[in-house]
């Protein structure tokens, strides 16, 4: 029987995103491993938004003060010296990369939409959340904003060709999933319509290798260096 061809990628290069920034190396989500993340040759960044209670979007992982107080509820000014805001990363680290943000708080979208727009590039920012309805509501934010459905095969309800016509028709750019969920056919459906392939979580050179074999137009990754000599490899 032949083998399969290759499935070619939309891009020339895979993104490669640091997870939490270079959380392997350096406190995760915050300048430090976001700065480090660049150097070690990473081409884009990852992490996760939230709004506080005076509308400034916040980078964090669970967006909880130590009281268990959501940072919705708490002013800016009064957060953990090292959660980082949107316009402290832009600031600190420039515009030249890729920007994925996990948007734990739907109500975070908007001021994330207009910091892109005043200090980095909305073309290079890409919005995920797990709930597709969510994911495409952000649309009449920007145009530009590159949307992305974050979730996992085993709870994905429409089978997948019917799920990426919805995509388009919505105008949700990329379809991320863990990077073991995907297979040749399963990518071969989405790459049809001309979606982006994000693959998450993929931390050692065997995951890293089965997901840039697929094609996939990016990686997240803890460990930025052992990442980037695979794209480069």
């Amino acid at each position: 029987m032949a083998a399969m061809p290759a499935v070619r990628p939309i891009r020339p290069h895979c993104i490669g995103f640091a997870h939490r920034g270079a959380s392997a190396d350096a406190p995760e989500n915050t300048l430090e491993a976001f700065a480090l993340a660049l150097r070690l040759g990473a081409t884009g960044l990852e992490s996760d938004v939230w709004i506080t209670a005076d509308g400034v979007p916040v980078l964090d992982h669970d967006g909880l003060m130590p009281d268990g107080t959501p940072f919705r509820e708490v002013a800016r000014a009064a957060l953990p010296a090292h959660v980082p805001a949107l316009r402290e990363l832009y600031d600190a680290c420039g515009r030249g990369f890729e920007l994925s943000l996990d948007v734990k708080d739907p109500d975070a979208a908007p001021a994330v939409s207009a910091v892109a727009r005043e200090r980095g590039d909305p073309r290079r920012l890409w919005l995920c959340h797990w709930n597709w309805r969510v994911v495409a509501s952000f649309r009449e934010l920007d145009a530009k904003i590159r949307l992305v459905d974050s979730t996992r095969v085993a709870v994905m309800r429409t089978a997948p060709r019917e799920r990426a016509g919805r995509m388009v028709a919505l105008g949700i750019d990329a379809l991320n999933l863990h990077w073991s969920d995907w297979s040749e056919s399963l990518a071969a459906e989405f790459r049809a319509r001309d979606r982006r392939l994000l693959a998450w979580d993929a931390q050692d050179e065997s995951a890293l290798g089965v997901a840039l074999a697929l094609g996939v137009d990016g990686v997240f990754s803890d460990h930025v260096a052992r990442m980037m000599r695979a794209i480069r490899s």
